[in-house]
């Protein structure tokens, strides 16, 4: 899944993408209403998370260009303005739902499931690939039965590798979707953390290799 954040303030925009992120979504930030409508033009976003006061453009501008060209896709505006007249002209927008700052990121994920279910695009309660289960609810993985005892960060790469079975993802994918970085040619952290979650599946059943290299190219999760 691919969703489309729009917030001006960097330090928060930052926090929300990782937590995003941990949910095992792929996040891309626009900094200002223009940014945004530029990123929505040429991306085929699943859900839109739109701050209300942006640069350029405002949400609720962002909001009513979009709906003109897409009627379906998701939108979740934030907002710090708490009156019901501030929430009623978001949605009248076009806006889906709206969320009011501060709020916690168990809300924001719940009101992200929901949305997408809504829409058609949500994601199954329980992810099955082979005989690998994902349980969002819990972000717990077992394989045959048997839970993986898995960091927060292997949780959060596997649960990418399993939301996009068969695709063949680069160590570039890997670091700006599951640790918000850019590829610098010197960090090995994906080798590193590929290898941790090799050994794990291994503990389990060491006959056979479910996340595969694919030379100088990157990995595929072959489950």
């Amino acid at each position: 899944m691919q969703l489309l954040l729009v917030e001006d303030q960097k330090r928060l925009a930052g926090l929300l993408k990782r937590s995003l992120i941990e949910d095992g979504y792929a996040v891309d930030i626009a900094s200002d209403g223009q940014e945004a409508i530029d990123k929505f033009d040429i991306n085929n976003y699943d859900l839109i998370i739109l701050d209300i006061m942006l640069p350029i453009k405002d949400g609720i501008e962002v909001c009513q260009e979009i709906r003109r060209s897409n009627t379906d896709i998701p939108i979740l505006m934030l907002t710090a303005l708490d009156g019901v007249d501030d929430r009623i002209k978001g949605l009248d927008s076009g806006a889906d739902d709206y969320l009011v700052k501060p709020f916690s990121d168990g809300e924001l994920s719940a009101r992200v499931r929901a949305l997408l279910r809504r829409s058609g695009n949500g994601r199954p309660t329980i992810l099955i690939i082979g005989e690998l289960v994902l349980n969002p609810a819990t972000k717990s993985v077992t394989y045959k039965g048997t839970l993986l005892p898995l960091t927060a960060k292997e949780y959060t790469l596997l649960s990418y590798f399993m939301y996009h079975a068969g695709e063949l993802l680069s160590k570039n994918d890997l670091l700006e979707h599951v640790w918000d970085m850019n590829y610098d040619g010197l960090s090995n952290v994906v080798e590193t953390y590929v290898r941790y979650l090799r050994k794990r599946l291994r503990d389990v059943d060491s006959s056979k290799e479910l996340i595969t290299t694919v030379r100088n190219l990157g990995y595929r999760l072959d489950a």
